[in-house]
């Protein structure tokens, strides 16, 4: 299954994700100074967010110019835009962006909307060493048909997705089936001193069913993507680098309801204090 759930950096670049999901597909997009492409969203909703870099959108549903600013993902709150299915746009930048469009198959029709960081809610979640922050862009609230987005920033050293949750099962509200995916960012070492090394951090990522019928465990550098069909998903980043994981979300409701395992579930009784080192952001 390992071969399956990670898609590496080089195997999707300048492509769209399609297999291996009934709902999502993913693509990152790097446009360099003064450039521009044309992009059809096909009978797919999709969320466009903005990695890095500032860009302009000019559509069939409307023209969104100069979006963006954060450097990268370390270094600000998001512009997401949100488009509904049967949309035509042009992507185009004067200085430069780094793009994750992640689309969603879609039968309904919603009016687009950009959210903007001021609007992006922060979450500071978990306690201890699993500690994160959560950026909040397309909540179950958000009119769309499908699909949800969040981004997560989890500090160096620290743990993730924890106690290790699962979506598979509808079950409302309890839990309810959702597909997943997780796309990496690694940040460049915390440390002044530690040596150049381009690429050097990573994170380790664990999917595995009860039974094992799924049991993967994965290591994710910068770029990355891992694809959760089901079963549980926890994370950790290595020490010495920040972690940061895009999150689009689809399945049987708009909803992020989720089961823990209940091995684990003890943990969140033990959390007392949350990591000084957040926000990130």
């Amino acid at each position: 299954m390992t071969t399956d759930l990670l898609v590496t950096k080089n195997a999707l670049a300048g492509k769209l994700l399609e297999s291996g999901f009934e709902y999502l597909s993913f693509e990152n997009v790097v446009l360099p100074a003064a450039s521009a492409r044309g992009i059809e969203a096909g009978h797919r909703e999709l969320a466009l967010v903005v990695l890095g870099g500032r860009c302009s959108v000019s559509s069939t549903r409307g023209e969104w110019p100069d979006i963006g600013g954060r450097a990268n993902v370390f270094a600000g709150k998001p512009y997401t835009l949100y488009l509904p299915p049967d949309t035509r746009f042009t992507l185009s930048t004067e200085s430069g962006c780094d793009v994750a469009l992640c689309f969603c198959k879609a039968e309904q029709q919603h009016p687009p909307r950009l959210v903007r960081p001021e609007e992006v809610e922060i979450e500071i979640r978990g306690g201890g060493n699993a500690t994160r922050q959560i950026h909040h862009m397309l909540k179950p609230d958000f009119p769309a048909h499908r699909l949800l987005i969040v981004e997560v920033l989890t500090p160096a050293g620290n743990w993730s997705s924890y106690p290790p949750h699962k979506h598979d099962v509808h079950n409302p509200p309890a839990e309810v089936d959702l597909e997943e995916i997780y796309y990496y960012r690694i940040s460049e070492p915390i440390a002044a001193s530690a040596p150049a090394h381009a690429g050097a951090g990573y994170a380790i990522q664990k999917v595995y069913t009860k039974d094992r019928r799924i049991d993967s465990t994965l290591t994710v550098r910068d770029g990355d993507l891992v694809r959760v069909p089901e079963g549980y998903h926890p994370v950790v980043a290595a020490h010495g680098y920040h972690c940061y994981y895009l999150n689009a979300l689809a399945g049987s409701a708009r909803s992020m309801a989720a089961g823990d395992d209940p091995d684990y579930a003890w943990v969140r009784a033990e959390w007392k204090d949350k990591d000084p080192r957040l926000p990130i952001v």
